[in-house]
């Protein structure tokens, strides 16, 4: 792992590297809190589609999780996203297309539908999930930094990335899933065969109304979690609408499962 740059901003290190998983470099950004000089409890936080490792919504629960719970936090660019976008233009038509949808009219029973730039990210959930396990690896070699106390936060691609690296790593204690069905995604039968594994704490989020997938969908995918302690929040509204006081929830859940 190789650290590009440092900054230090209200009690929160931000600190971004680079490290090779696969042959491919991917880029990250580690938070801790400034004045740590051991491991803490740690979450992985996997962005959105279309998203990257310091997307607003990643950028506002590291910084909370830092401070609030003292704990650190890690993001790394997903396959063809961020730093790693092979073809901008394709990114962008496809930013500018899930944009429209999820600020669109809301409603559970319309049909899912793909783009072809979200089906070829799809397709690299196993790559994903290798990208994850390989930044685990360097930080337990970096040292001082990682512990038992590893927990997991994506919702929507997050989920659909996180899910089979969740339910293949022993190292993970406990994960935050959601805004993610069976249907309407390629790898339905290996989603759901990863959710029957999963053995951790799960807390799973569903918008009623989301526009990129059915209510039912997100029923069934929670239905197969394995999980003997899984819970469900569900919220009305669409796929963008769930409420930032959620976040009060997943910290408890992290603070239940991995301590402070």
């Amino acid at each position: 792992m190789q650290v590009t740059n440092e900054v230090i901003d209200k009690g929160v290190t931000e600190r971004r590297f680079e490290l090779e998983a696969s042959g491919e470099v991917v880029p990250g950004i580690l938070w801790r809190p400034e004045h740590a000089d051991g491991p803490t409890p740690l979450v992985l936080l996997g962005h959105g589609g279309t998203q990257d490792k310091r997307a607003v919504n990643i950028l506002g629960l590291a910084r909370r999780f830092v401070r609030h719970l003292g704990y650190s936090a890690v993001a790394i660019d997903a396959p063809l996203h961020g730093e790693r976008v092979a073809d901008e233009a394709a990114a962008q038509a496809a930013r500018d297309d899930l944009a429209r949808r999820v600020t669109g009219p809301a409603g559970h029973d319309s049909a899912p539908r793909v783009s072809s730039q979200a089906q070829r990210a799809f397709a690299e959930a196993g790559r994903a999930a290798a990208d994850w396990a390989a930044t685990l690896d360097h930080l337990e070699d970096a040292g001082g930094i990682l512990d038992e106390r590893v927990g997991y936060w994506g919702l929507s691609m997050g989920t659909m990335f996180g899910l089979p690296f969740v339910a293949s790593e022993p190292r993970v204690r406990a994960a935050v899933l959601g805004l993610a069905g069976v249907a309407g995604v390629p790898g339905a039968e290996d989603r759901v065969a990863a959710a029957r594994s999963l053995s951790v704490p799960v807390l799973f989020v569903v918008q009623w109304d989301d526009q990129l997938m059915t209510r039912q969908s997100c029923l069934d995918l929670f239905d197969a979690i394995g999980s003997a302690d899984k819970a469900m929040h569900v919220f009305p509204g669409g796929h963008i609408d769930t409420p930032l006081y959620e976040r009060d929830a997943y910290e408890a859940f992290f603070e239940r499962h991995l301590g402070r």
